[in-house]
């Protein structure tokens, strides 16, 4: 078996279907992105080679594109700093109930995870509907009249409406991977902290949160990930409108082919999306410098 593992044609021969499978499936696209990025074509006639000509149009030209690119970043930070923190809250008090109680919350709060995308995405629509939904009713109940809002059609809210759904429909998945990380800690740590004198928030701020960190590397990573790739609750709820006040840059790379044809900017838009996407993850690891954990 050693001689195996050491014979250089022998490893060859056995990564050859894994290379070949990922030259084609992976590489391969990626390489004929950047061509078709470097056209004008419209999907049905010969493409046009222009060169960079679409990238610099993107870069220098496109503010849609920008905006597109804020609006995720924004979701990101609200995935980061008002959901996540909100989410871990509840993981922990759930974990601190126990019992049968404890398996009813765990479920009620994952059960938006569940939901497919065009369900909750109708639903919240329905609730925003300026005229009949919940939301303006139940405003107008409270004698709040003042604070209704045609929420996904006006340009000053209908980004953070957008948002708020989308973080709903993540909130689960977030609230478990932090509920299975809290699950993964030692009660015996809590208890030698108690003898030793600690208490209170002292057990979350010393134990807790430094224990959890491998676990919130990984959950702000997919969160993360996440926002950058957003598209179906766009494309479902908005489609980027009014105007362009809630695009998304996948969503806006979707139009842009399947609306207007313009095949050669999508892939070009594509391309410089993969290398924001890998340039953002990479700042963010080396933020979040990778460590050991050990119990």
């Amino acid at each position: 078996m050693h001689k195996v593992l050491t014979d250089k044609k022998t490893i060859l021969l056995l990564t050859l279907p894994g290379l070949f499978v990922y030259t084609f499936a992976i590489l391969a696209p990626i390489f004929l992105s950047v061509y078709i990025g470097m056209t004008d074509w419209s999907g049905i006639d010969k493409p046009v080679f222009i060169g960079l000509k679409n990238f610099k149009t993107i870069l220098f030209s496109d503010m849609t594109f920008w905006k597109s690119l804020y609006h995720a970043l924004l979701l990101a930070l609200s995935y980061l700093f008002i959901q996540h923190p909100i989410a871990l809250t509840f993981a922990i008090l759930i974990d601190k109930i126990g019992g049968r109680a404890e398996k009813i919350f765990r479920t009620i709060f994952f059960i938006p995870a569940i939901i497919p995308i065009i369900v909750t995405s109708r639903m919240w629509v329905s609730l925003y509907d300026p005229q009949y939904g919940l939301i303006n009713k139940a405003l107008d109940l409270f004698h709040l009249g003042f604070l209704k809002q045609q929420w996904l059609g006006d340009p000053k809210t209908v980004l953070a409406s957008l948002i708020v759904i989308m973080m709903w429909q993540g909130f689960g998945w977030a609230l478990l991977i932090y509920y299975a990380g809290l699950k993964g800690i030692p009660e015996e740590l809590y208890e030698a902290a108690r003898i030793d004198g600690a208490t209170g928030f002292n057990l979350y701020t010393k134990i807790t949160l430094p224990l959890l960190k491998p676990v919130i590397k990984v959950n702000f990573t997919i969160a993360i990930i996440y926002a950058l790739k957003q598209m179906e609750t766009v494309y479902l709820t908005t489609n980027g409108g009014p105007g362009d006040a809630s695009q998304f840059i996948a969503n806006y790379l979707y139009i842009k082919a399947f609306s207007s044809y313009q095949y050669g900017y999508a892939n070009a838009i594509s391309v410089l999306f993969v290398i924001i996407t890998l340039l953002i993850n990479i700042l963010f690891l080396k933020v979040f410098k990778a460590e050991n954990y050990e119990y």
